[in-house]
């Protein structure tokens, strides 16, 4: 099998011109699901393992549209693979037999749970706004990008297990956009790097914190008062979308609850460093992650007994 990441795999001949069956694709998604750099655990062992093979294909898919957007260095390259990335999604949603392993994968994914385009439209649609958009005006602008960059995540997962609800939906809006922005604030030196600032302008202006301060590294105490406001308000999203480990399986429930806690806890080493992401990034330690863990398995427990 050919297992090789996305942009590598785009430098294969053999790959690209290859004929992929079933099962070589299915192979070739969980393999990117459990490979990639990020060490992200994609299917908890808690989930149904029916479903295991779905949320690989998904993140196969994720993946591939994240790579094709930020691993080419040049965004007019991106913007044409992610052209392609989109029309091959077309084309399965056409009924058109794919040619790519990803979408071979996911045509099996998308028929067994009869998922919509929206969700994977809406997910390019963000990694082509992050070639052509660097800043945001306000709260609105930058929830706008959540609702295509991270939002569609979760609806897909919900819909994987067996939920197409509105209120479960827009909890777990609320709780994704709020993972979303926890990410943002903890990478604010990462993206300055690729001159993207998600902090909205107008939180930038009201506490008197310019760009060149960005840029300079600089954490100036309006820097940290914006960083103070930025934080607050995705913690108010957490809280927001908390109820929604009530109205879910338990299994999935362990999920929402720990990524949750997870985020928070982002937030919580944000404060303890006194906002200061410029200087450091914080990170969440392997210690601390079985905590949340056993924090979050201690929660459903006693829910349950309860």
């Amino acid at each position: 099998m050919v297992q090789l990441q996305p942009m590598a795999f785009l430098r294969s001949p053999e790959a690209c011109s290859r004929q992929w069956s079933l099962p070589e694709s299915l192979a070739y998604t969980r393999w990117l699901a459990t490979h990639h750099y990020e060490n992200f655990h994609v299917v908890s062992l808690l989930l149904p393992k029916h479903l295991h093979q779905d949320f690989y294909n998904v993140y196969a898919f994720c993946r591939w549209a994240d790579d094709l957007g930020d691993e080419t260095g040049d965004p007019q390259e991106s913007l044409r693979l992610l052209a392609w990335w989109r029309g091959e999604l077309e084309s399965l949603f056409a009924g058109q037999p794919p040619s790519h392993p990803v979408f071979v994968a996911l045509a099996e994914t998308v028929r067994r749970h009869d998922l919509p385009v929206e969700p994977f439209s809406d997910l390019i649609d963000a990694f082509i706004q992050d070639q052509t958009v660097t800043r945001y005006r306000d709260w609105d602008g930058v929830l706008d990008y959540c609702r295509r960059s991270a939002n569609p995540v979760g609806r897909l997962v919900l819909m994987l297990c067996g939920y197409r609800d509105a209120e479960r939906f827009r909890l777990s809006d609320a709780t994704c956009s709020a993972l979303q922005l926890a990410n943002f604030w903890q990478d604010v030196a990462v993206d300055l790097e690729k001159d993207r600032i998600y902090l909205p302008l107008r939180l930038l202006e009201t506490h008197g914190c310019s760009e060149q301060d960005l840029f300079a590294r600089r954490c100036t105490p309006a820097f940290r008062r914006t960083m103070q406001e930025a934080v607050d308000y995705a913690q108010a999203l957490f809280q927001q979308g908390l109820p929604l480990t009530r109205m879910v399986d338990r299994r999935l429930a362990l999920d929402i609850d720990l990524f949750s806690r997870g985020g928070m806890k982002v937030l919580d080493k944000i404060r303890a460093q006194n906002y200061d992401v410029l200087s450091r990034r914080p990170a969440i330690s392997k210690t601390e992650r079985a905590l949340l863990l056993l924090g979050s398995l201690a929660r459903l427990a006693f829910r349950r007994a309860a």
